[in-house]
């Protein structure tokens, strides 16, 4: 069988949809399917065509803002004939539209759908996109969701069931355990994930001023780090702040950490809460969106409103969990390519290895 995956991007390209497409694109080659991916994230430096892990893989300039719907020009040319089946990822970039209305064969979506903008701009923007985003929704054969939230959400704002297959967690997670931990001086708590707004950054790093025996580490890259710098810099917690970026080695970061803090108001699936799990290391989880999720997990414990005071209650909570073991089985990378190949099977009939 021929997959075409089309993403707006894909690795060296950093951030959760390249990964996960990645993660299901390398799998599914190495499983004897043809696989080919076609992303929007080319130009200097990188190759018009590569053969990577055993997928095919074709940039394209895309037309737009780094974070932007990046129009793909002669998108639709490029798919005819090419697969047979294309899955088009991330609802919010214009190749999702332009590759799911210009598929001459079955079209399976994963829009990892993040709800409603947190900025003013942004949902004007998103008011003006839905009608396009909405039709590529409902030209789709099939559509993967990555929580149970994004589930109701894509029932409730565009009438489209799917079925949930979770993100999954690297191997190198689940072997990761205290004894490969980060050692520093001081017990730290540990926020990973883009700094954007939304991100719920914020809250952690004001939620310091009431738990002085913690620094934090924040993982992660985006337009908002200066302001959190500027943050922590006005409440006297620079020296306590301590921003990675991108490119760290993540399961020694987690396993060493008293404790994760989830706290976003836009990530649609948590795939950070299972990767502190996985190392042992329990979760603050923000009852919010795609995290809403995890919460009634024992190795978990949930904020419905992040002030500063509930976020270092909660915290307080977590770190007296015993979290050696997750308390419930972790959704693998394994386990989520099994399930969107059980949603391919409905497509297209059995999927069979070439």
């Amino acid at each position: 069988m021929h997959v075409c995956h089309v993403t707006r991007r894909y690795p060296p390209s950093d951030g959760d949809v390249a990964r996960y497409v990645h993660a299901l694109a390398c799998r599914q080659a190495a499983a004897g399917h043809r696989v080919t991916v076609v992303t929007a994230d080319g130009g200097p430096g990188r190759a018009v065509f590569e053969v990577a892990d055993g997928v095919s893989v074709r940039r394209f300039d895309g037309l737009g803002l780094h974070d932007g719907p990046s129009f793909v020009p002669g998108l639709g040319p490029a798919l005819e004939g090419l697969a047979d089946l294309v899955h088009v990822h991330d609802y919010h970039g214009l190749p999702f539209v332009q590759a799911a209305l210009a598929a001459d064969v079955p079209v399976v979506a994963t829009p990892q759908y993040r709800g409603p903008s947190v900025t003013h701009l942004g949902r004007l923007a998103e008011r003006a996109y839905r009608p396009f985003g909405g039709r590529a929704l409902a030209r789709a054969a099939a559509v993967v969701a990555v929580s149970h939230w994004e589930r109701r959400r894509l029932v409730a704002e565009f009438d489209v069931d799917a079925t949930v297959v979770p993100t999954g967690v690297d191997a190198r997670f689940v072997a990761t355990r205290r004894a490969d931990a980060l050692d520093r001086d001081r017990p730290y708590l540990l926020s990973v994930g883009p700094l954007v707004a939304g991100s719920g950054v914020d809250h952690a790093v004001r939620a310091l001023t009431s738990l002085p025996e913690y620094d934090l580490l924040v993982a992660g890259t985006g337009p908002e780090r200066a302001a959190l710098r500027d943050l922590a810099r006005s409440r006297g917690l620079a020296h306590r702040v301590t921003f990675l970026g991108d490119g760290c080695s993540l399961p020694g970061l987690y396993a060493g950490a008293s404790a994760t803090l989830a706290l976003s108001g836009v990530d649609p699936a948590g795939r950070t809460v299972g990767q502190s799990l996985a190392t042992g290391t329990p979760a603050v989880v923000r009852a919010a969106r795609g995290l809403r999720d995890w919460v009634d997990r024992e190795d978990c414990v949930d904020v419905t409103v992040p002030t500063p005071r509930a976020v270092a209650a909660a915290v307080e909570r977590a770190v007296a969990l015993d979290c050696d073991v997750p308390s419930r089985p972790v959704s693998t990378w394994d386990d989520c390519a099994a399930g969107v190949t059980v949603v391919y099977e409905r497509v297209v009939g059995r999927v069979e290895h070439p």
